[in-house]
């Protein structure tokens, strides 16, 4: 019984630190990568680059965004419908600029706090694809490196400068 004790004890201290004085995760750091695997253009407004990328001129509407803010919250016990909605964009995983989709499949909510860290990078790889010296797959796999090691993003900027 002693043993029940000690185990009910920790338990219950374990989950009110967690519901009381732990740091509760009230939106994401990254994209989840099931539910936004991100998607390239497929209904290009017009053609890019050397490369002839295909873009799509930007057109999400509101009750996607909605809807996406509503899915993370729900599948990943997110709090961000409680937060003030200024601190968030929804994000293409893969921008515009580099060929990106405007689908569910590449859009995701993105806090201010996140966004001010990989933001910097996706026009500078964007020149680099209109000067032909990024390929789209390797803007791709820049761009989802950053957005998901978010501590990685200085070290790709310069990596990307030198080219």
């Amino acid at each position: 019984m002693n043993n029940m004790l000690k185990i009910f004890f920790v338990t219950f201290s374990l989950i009110s630190f967690m519901a009381f004085g732990g740091e509760r995760i009230r939106f994401p750091k990254n994209p989840n990568l099931t539910e936004t695997p991100g998607q390239l253009c497929t209904s290009p407004t017009t053609i890019r680059y050397p490369e002839k990328i295909r873009y799509c001129e930007r057109n999400v509407d509101s009750y996607l965004k909605n809807a996406i803010i509503q899915k993370y919250d729900r599948l990943f016990g997110y709090e961000i419908r409680t937060m003030n909605r200024g601190d968030f964009k929804i994000d293409h995983l893969i921008p515009l600029c580099a060929g990106g989709a405007n689908s569910e499949e590449n859009l995701w909510p993105q806090h201010k706090s996140v966004y001010a860290i990989t933001d910097p990078l996706e026009p500078l790889i964007c020149q680099k694809m209109l000067d032909g010296k990024l390929l789209q797959a390797d803007a791709v796999k820049l761009i989802l490196q950053a957005k998901m090691n978010l501590d990685q993003v200085p070290a790709i900027i310069k990596q990307v400068q030198a080219l």
